[in-house]
This record gives structure tokens, sequence and C-alpha cells, in this order.
């Protein structure tokens, strides 16, 4: 099957790169690109692409808010964010909004295709360490002026989590593979995956990133373990 993509850059040479990039991969097929956020309902409209690589700084709509406003849609196809900061303000609020990971432009071409094959099959790219380096990000002292109002909101949501789910939950936000939670919570992966399943629909949650950072903005990860 052939994953459709949307590349939103307000440069032209980044969207010639990455058609570059991408255009030999036999999977891929650009159908469409845009040089503003501005510009990306009526371009998935037209061209329904799987996922849509956005950038997140463009003159009259940044990706943010064309991010957030495009996975409030029905049906809407995956984000991922490209961007030249590891992890900053701005990727987090990208994948509170609903992105399913980032990649830098920089990338080598090989794990940009990769990166794009995974989240169309739905899986976040972001690795573990990428996981623990957003949440450290995350508790820096220079965000705790919000912590405590969105402390008492995420605990209020996780309050219907069953025991089990809350297990999974902290472990997921201390950027553990499915593997690495069966094995410390002594379930199989499959059952893993169920609970991580039942955590996203319970919680009306587009990935597991966005557990990690629903548990974290908790007090969850504060817990020993």
């Amino acid at each position: 099957m052939t994953i459709r993509l949307l590349v939103v850059d307000d440069d032209p040479l980044v969207r010639a790169g990455l058609a570059l990039m991408l255009g030999g991969a036999d999977d891929l097929e650009i159908v469409g690109e845009g040089a503003d956020g501005s510009e990306v309902p009526a371009l998935v409209d037209r061209y329904a692409p799987d996922v849509v690589l956005m950038d997140i700084r463009m003159p009259t709509v940044d990706g943010l808010v064309a991010t957030e406003e495009l996975r409030r849609r029905p049906g809407a196809p995956q984000v991922v964010v490209l961007t030249t900061f590891h992890a900053d303000e701005q990727v987090l609020r990208a994948l509170r909004a609903g992105a399913a990971g980032f990649v830098l432009k920089d990338t080598p071409p090989a794990r940009i295709v990769d990166a794009v094959r995974r989240v169309a099959a739905g899986d976040p790219v972001l690795s573990p360490a990428v996981t623990r380096q957003l949440m450290s990000h995350v508790a820096d002292p220079a965000h705790d002026r919000a912590a405590d109002p969105r402390r008492r909101a995420a605990a209020l949501r996780l309050a219907s989590l069953a025991e089990r789910e809350r297990e999974v939950a902290i472990a997921v936000g201390r950027g553990r593979s499915n593997a690495e939670i069966a094995a410390t919570l002594y379930m199989s992966v499959p059952t893993v995956k169920t609970h991580v399943a039942r955590i996203l629909a319970k919680l009306d949650l587009n990935n597991r990133v966005q557990i990690a950072l629903l548990a974290h903005d908790a007090g969850l990860l504060d817990e020993d373990g």
C-alpha cells in the first residue's frame, strides 16, 4: 500500500529536499505541498494524505496551530513535526496536540522514510530515550507556573483508569517499550498492547506520547519505580 504524504514547509528548498529524499521509496508518494499552515485544511481535503510532514515555524499560521486544528477533525491524517530542535516547548505543544512525533530536518533520509512508515502504521516516532528527554524538559522548573492546574486536570482524567492501566500508563511515561513493560509488570506483550489501546480510548488520546505527557502532568512519574 502506498503511503500518501503532504509536505508543509515555507522553505521551497526544504520541500524540494524532502521530495528528493522520499521520492526514491516505492511505498511513499508526496501527493501535495503547502507553504503555510493556513493551507493545510484545503490540502488535506484535496489530497487525503495519510501523513502530514509539518514545519513548526511558518509566517501566517504556524505548524502548531495547524496541527491542533487538523487533529480535531474526524479521520485526520497523522502529523509528524519537522523541526530543528530536539526538545523545546513548541515540540511539546505539538505532541500534546496529537502529533505522532517529530523528526529533525537534518535527519538522514533513510530515517525519515522509516519515520513516515512507522507513523502510518500507528507507531509514534519517539524512542524511549527521546521520550525521557522530553519528560526531563517538561520537568524543568521554568515550567512550574502552570503545574498545579495542569496536574489537577491530568489527575482527574487518569482517575478513570483501572489499577493495571495506571501502572502501564506510568511505565509508558517512563519511556519503556512494550517488551520492557511486559517484563516489569509480569504480563504478555499482547496484554500490554491491549492496556495501551484501552488507555488511549478511555482518555481520548492519539498515541502513547500523549499518555506519557499526561502521566507526567499528573505527577505519576514522581512516584518510585
